[in-house]
């Protein structure tokens, strides 16, 4: 390439380049948000590298210099996440991404928080995709008595669902919250298991402890549970019961069969609210019965009342391997169908 053209290049590059400014007037929130060694400006830079993006912490602000959009993307995305730490929100380089994420797809609220935190609870949660956002929005609208959230492993589904119940819980809107699975592995004969009930059910139930224990605390959740307010529990125990002024997930529900499914939603009583969660796409029901999850969404597409949100790879909030690995599958899965 010739000087010439390099530097006619090279001008219009530096054309298409901007700065902004980013202040905040607490120099201790600046600090929060730049994080240990300024490693949120390292997550903002890495996220919005496409815009050539320098971000640096100079006298108590933050400047931002890149191209084309970056510098604004940048500016948007620090504004929203001051606001989220200034509710209670991590000022950690987690929570920094999901913002980026929801910027990058122009899905932030068009006032900051929006009802976008659920608040109260030991730790702020709040949506980490655009994806996560529509559905923690279905979550909390009461219009819809039952909502179904698919996905596949770590888009949240089931712990947003379970964000939502502990709060209402805390509140005082629902009296009690209900989370049962199919314990497929124990092919639900959980009689036929040495030891109390508990000891048989708590090893398909922990990773709802563990939320539940993250959300609320182990103190909270031990007296909440002594007080029957919290229930944890296999899905063949529904059976004959009425549920009253409670929020009740279904997790894992792509591993109850259709008789299972009709039992559980039909026990929805006054005051209640249902979310059944699950990944259509990985039943563990023995001689390729039919599921439950995809029965149920089929039938009741379109019912009053009936909300469903699914959620894709593009929500995997793990490591950012494991959306990798699930679109992987995913097209592997499409390839064999076609």
């Amino acid at each position: 390439m010739s000087t010439k053209k390099t530097a006619s290049k090279n001008r219009a590059k530096s054309a298409n380049r901007s700065s902004r400014i980013f202040k905040l007037e607490d120099s201790k929130r600046l600090r929060d948000l730049c994080g240990p060694g300024h490693h949120n400006l390292q997550v903002l830079e890495l996220h919005l590298a496409d815009f050539d993006l320098k971000v640096e912490s100079q006298g108590g602000e933050i400047r931002i210099d890149g191209e084309g959009q970056g510098p604004k993307l940048a500016e948007q995305a620090l504004t929203a996440f001051a606001d989220r730490v200034e509710a209670g929100a991590d000022p950690s380089g987690f929570e920094l991404e999901g913002v980026i994420r929801l910027v990058r797809d122009d899905a932030l609220p068009t006032a900051s928080g929006g009802g976008e935190i659920i608040a109260g609870l030991n730790k702020p949660v709040t949506p980490q995709t655009p994806g996560q956002r529509t559905y923690l929005k279905t979550l909390r609208d009461d219009a819809s008595g039952l909502v179904f959230g698919t996905g596949p492993a770590g888009t949240g589904k089931t712990f947003l669902a379970v964000a939502v119940g502990a709060a209402e819980l805390k509140t005082g809107k629902r009296e009690r919250l209900i989370v049962a699975r199919p314990a497929v592995e124990a092919g639900e004969q959980l009689g036929f298991l040495p030891g109390a009930l508990e000891e048989k059910v708590d090893p398909y139930m922990l990773p709802i402890w563990d939320a539940l224990n993250e959300l609320l605390g182990a103190q909270e959740v031990e007296r909440r549970k002594a007080r029957k307010e919290i229930e944890v529990a296999p899905l063949a125990f529904m059976r004959g019961r009425t549920l009253k002024n409670a929020f009740v997930i279904i997790d894992e529900a792509q591993n109850a069969t259709i008789p299972q499914m009709k039992m559980v939603l039909t026990r929805l009583g006054r005051g209640s609210r249902m979310v059944v969660t699950g990944d259509p796409s990985q039943t563990d029901l023995p001689d390729r019965s039919p599921s439950g999850l995809a029965h149920g969404m089929r039938i009741l597409e379109g019912v009053e009342g009936v909300a469903q949100t699914a959620l894709t790879a593009k929500d995997v909030v793990r490591h950012d391997l494991v959306a990798r690995i699930v679109t992987a599958y995913d097209d592997d899965e499409n390839g064999r169908n076609a």
